[in-house]
């Protein structure tokens, strides 16, 4: 069990770094452009690992199609919601309201897995809702609004992301033989699929973008790619996969929050907010009640 704990928080400093990158993207260039491109990176380094690997295992039409379905709600509808939420509201504060999360996962499988559901996880979102409350406040005091599309787009996000983690584990219940790249293989390829059939509705210029940015533009969002997608995919597959309890895996994995929040600071070269730091004492708070 501890294995699985040390892949979940190697899944979320590896994401608390490409987020950076995928915050400043997003703001210059589109979250949906940002999305295509890392899922296409990520397709094609998981693909190439699967290569190194020896190839591909045989996999059920209905095995892919929950990958592929798990893909498009995890890395393509939650992203597009997390990243419009990055760029609006920053990185820190929307993984703070990942706390959210362990509550839905927990629920969900209490009632998909038959596991244990804590009375805990109720009381802890409260102090996310301040959290969510101080979010708002900090903004109406700065821009005049309460900013609810920020929190809606990350709430959003965070829910879509749930619900792909619990189809992602039901579709390795269903494929014993098939190992972790794989399954990031075909979810990466289902968010992909999802932003080929977007780009048709809503055009976002993806080839004509990356002769834009230029070679230093592209070198560094690849490299927010490798560490934010493909890397802690790789990670976060394996400790969902092997993990007893999805809802504290969750829950570990919102220590990204904490990551996120000092390389933001640091990105950004200033001190944190007095309203970050005090939504941070609140989602300590409401931590306390996950554990």
């Amino acid at each position: 069990m501890e294995q699985v704990y040390v892949y979940a928080l190697a899944a979320n400093l590896s994401f608390a770094v490409g987020v950076q990158f995928f915050t400043h993207y997003a703001r210059r260039v589109s979250s949906l452009w940002v999305n295509c491109f890392k899922g296409a990176v990520a397709a094609a380094l998981f693909a190439l690992t699967l290569l190194a690997q020896g190839g591909f295992h045989a996999v059920s039409p209905g095995a892919a199609a929950l990958f592929f379905a798990s893909g498009m709600m995890g890395l393509g509808l939650a992203d597009i919601f997390l990243i419009k939420a990055f760029s609006l509201m920053g990185p820190g504060r929307t993984m703070m309201l990942f706390g959210f999360q362990p509550l839905i996962i927990g629920a969900v499988s209490y009632f998909a897995f038959g596991q244990a559901l804590e009375a805990g996880k109720v009381y802890a979102v409260l102090f996310f809702i301040v959290c969510l409350f101080i979010f708002s406040l900090e903004s109406f005091k700065k821009q005049g609004h309460w900013n609810a599309r920020a929190s809606l787009y990350a709430l959003g996000g965070v829910a879509l992301d749930g619900l792909g983690v619990l189809v992602t584990r039901y579709a390795f219940n269903a494929s014993p033989g098939l190992n972790t790249v794989e399954g990031n293989f075909y979810r990466a390829l289902g968010a992909l699929l999802l932003f080929a059939a977007l780009s048709r509705v809503k055009p976002f210029h993806f080839f004509a973008k990356i002769k834009e940015l230029g070679g230093r533009s592209l070198l560094w969002i690849t490299l927010g790619s490798v560490a934010g997608t493909y890397l802690s995919l790789m990670f976060y597959l394996s400790a969902i996969r092997y993990s007893g309890a999805l809802a504290a895996v969750s829950g570990i994995a919102i220590t990204g929050t904490i990551f996120a929040s000092a390389f933001e600071c640091l990105a950004e070269r200033k001190l944190p907010s007095r309203y970050l730091l005090a939504s941070f004492a609140f989602f300590l708070a409401g931590m306390a009640f996950l554990f």
